[in-house]
């Protein structure tokens, strides 16, 4: 098994809380990641998991071994179950993992039975820097960082991510509680994908599908709750530029993006139109996903303005403004840097990236141009 980042940082917030909720989509390693840790292991989308974890719950409670209970939001009595075990004994710690594949069910059932008794902790599928063979990494953005969908075993690409979309438009999404039929749903996800790094035009898309811009932003907070996709909102400051106030959309994993854009192999990807649009989801989501998996708060944005100046990434650390602009090249030039330079003096950010698929590192640490390997051990060793 791959060490995962974000291990320590589950273990941390286990001596901390009495249970933490591990949560994040289907098939990206929950499962594996938990049962590493020991302790006594209970699929609560199961019948007979049930019965076992109702028959044992008196002896667990009061044993001191983990209790992991996977996919716990398909089992709603069970938070209430927790809540009492907990209550009953507040200053006891690591109790309970529970793992969650859709945010807005299990959220819900936390608010309500378990607000200030857990910590949320989210896994996503492989990182980049967690993958241990040059051709795995070489693999990641094609392929996508799901466990089972070709970034380990390159055949299993891209049949493994339609079988994926298309099981959750059928079965998960709507078991979930998506309000959408299975077909409605698949388009959507295409045109998801062709709208990927753009701007978010709920009119627009609802015209196409024929649903109202209501419905269509109301699946969409479904997607994005489900780790599918993210929205990326723009940064907002006061200048007397008019600035862009739409969010941004991107599919979190590429190879599931890339399989739903029928791209099979390296060289069909870098003949695309929006190859760039691509490559500029993939670098902001393993850095969200490194500051998340290290536990490192942080808001992120993007930022453009009405006259096109823009930067692809705002980080916001509270005491600091990063920018970050992201070209596909492997030769950055000086007026790449120029034009960040002239963008983030906008914003008052503090420091500045220029992220390519450059092999070379260049820069003083406040203005920097590198590839995304070193940009993403930047961002951990500065905390």
């Amino acid at each position: 098994m791959l060490k995962r980042t974000i291990e320590p940082l589950v273990t941390e917030r286990l001596l901390r809380y009495p249970a933490v909720a591990l949560i994040g989509p289907r098939q990206c390693g929950k499962t594996t990641l938990a049962q590493a840790l020991g302790g006594h292991y209970f699929d609560l989308e199961q019948e007979p998991d049930r019965l076992r974890l109702d028959l044992a719950w008196d002896s667990l409670a009061a044993g001191k071994d983990l209790v992991i209970l996977d996919e716990a939001q398909s089992w709603p009595d069970v938070f209430a179950r927790l809540r009492g075990t907990i209550d009953r004994d507040r200053k006891r710690m690591g109790r309970f993992l529970l793992l969650g594949s859709v945010s807005p069910s299990l959220m819900v059932q936390v608010s309500e039975s378990l607000a200030g008794r857990l910590s949320l902790v989210e896994l996503t599928p492989f990182l980049l820097t967690e993958l241990q063979t040059k051709a795995a990494q070489q693999r990641r953005w094609l392929c996508g960082g799901y466990p089972d969908g070709g970034v380990l075993s390159a055949k299993q690409y891209p049949r493994w991510q339609l079988d994926y979309v298309s099981l959750l438009a059928q079965r998960d999404l709507p078991a979930w509680g998506l309000p959408s039929k299975p077909h409605t749903t698949e388009r959507l996800l295409r045109m998801l994908a062709a709208l990927h790094g753009c701007e978010w035009n709920a009119s627009q898309v609802g015209s196409s599908l024929g649903l109202s811009y209501h419905t269509v932003n109301s699946y969409l907070d479904y997607l994005t709750g489900a780790f599918l996709i993210r929205r990326l909102l723009p940064y907002q400051t006061n200048i007397k530029k008019r600035l862009v106030k739409s969010p941004k959309i991107y599919w979190r994993d590429s190879g599931v993006l890339h399989a739903l854009l029928n791209v099979s192999d390296d060289k069909s990807l870098l003949s695309q139109p929006w190859v760039g649009a691509s490559w500029e989801g993939f670098v902001i989501e393993q850095a969200i996903a490194m500051l998340s998996a290290h536990g490192i708060p942080c808001d992120a944005y993007y930022f453009r303005t009405s006259d096109q100046h823009e930067l692809d990434l705002v980080l916001d650390f509270g005491q600091e403004l990063w920018a970050i602009e992201i070209k596909l090249t492997t030769e950055p030039g000086t007026a790449h840097m120029l034009q960040l330079d002239k963008t983030a003096d906008m914003i008052q950010a503090r420091r500045r990236f220029l992220v390519s698929q450059t092999a070379r590192s260049t820069g003083d640490g406040q203005r920097v141009s590198c590839g995304l390997p070193e940009f993403l051990h930047l961002l951990v060793c500065s905390f």
